[in-house]
């Protein structure tokens, strides 16, 4: 039991550690709260994009290569793969195709990009949240520095009845007042940091959701696309070219 309470004791270093940042917190003033709060919210769109992405990533290769596998010899098999990850953008983005009935070429491809700008947006999200708290928290920390030299600025006797303590606490005042402007700097740099990788992330998928779809789209058309009406392709314009030729030249024979 003793090394119970042993073990849950918090060391006295990290007990200063702790009551050192509150303090510094609490000398910002009322703005360090809104600041505390973004800080949080790109922390919480930090760990559910993180999550996210790496479910996706961790995930959508082998996806990708069972449905192409299955959709060369069999779309069912492929549709039933694609139905098993729709859970995952890139399941949802191979099933919307698939899952048509005897679709044309076209037809296939629209639905494929149609799949992929819904899941796009998806993939945006939380993207307005990361822009608003870098745009907002360093305004916020210069309001808080503004604020608190207007009140430092205010308590200091300016001319000679102002003594050393007073320039001592208005030196203070000032640097708690920059707190502000350091805490709201660092909190946009965290989500400037936290957005940009989001954004490389969803760059890069753009680029293999469209790799992707142009291979099913090519899987499709060599292999299981038949026209509707069953007619057959005109022969080549150079065969009709080579047949008018061939009777011009008789037809000047026969002339002569």
């Amino acid at each position: 039991m003793n090394l119970f309470y042993f073990l849950l004791e918090t060391p006295p270093e990290v007990v200063e550690t702790q009551t050192r940042i509150i303090d510094e917190f609490l000398k910002g003033g009322p703005v360090m709260w809104p600041l505390l709060g973004l800080s949080v919210l790109t922390l919480t769109a930090a760990l559910e994009r993180g999550w996210f992405w790496l479910r996706l990533i961790s995930q959508e290769d082998r996806i990708v290569n069972d449905v192409l596998e299955a959709s060369r010899y069999d779309l069912s098999k492929a549709l039933e793969i694609a139905e098993y990850a729709r859970h995952l953008t890139i399941g949802r983005f191979l099933l919307a195709p698939l899952q048509l009935r005897q679709p044309s070429p076209e037809t296939f491809r629209l639905a494929m990009e149609a799949a992929a700008d819904k899941e796009f947006i998806k993939m945006r999200r939380g993207d307005k949240l990361l822009e608003t708290v870098i745009a907002v928290a360093p305004l916020l920390g210069l309001l808080g520095t503004v604020t608190g030299l207007i009140s430092t600025f205010d308590n200091l006797t300016v001319g000679g009845g102002g003594s050393a303590d007073e320039a001592t606490r208005a030196a203070s005042g000032i640097g708690a007042a920059l707190l502000t402007t350091a805490a709201g700097m660092v909190v946009a740099i965290m989500a400037l940091l936290v957005f940009r990788v989001f954004v490389t992330l969803q760059a890069q998928q753009m680029d293999y959701f469209s790799r992707v779809g142009s291979e099913l789209e090519l899987i499709y058309r060599q292999i299981w696309y038949e026209p509707a009406d069953g007619t057959i392709p005109p022969p080549l314009p150079v065969a009709t070219i080579a047949t008018t030729d061939g009777a011009a030249s008789r037809d000047n024979r026969s002339q002569r």
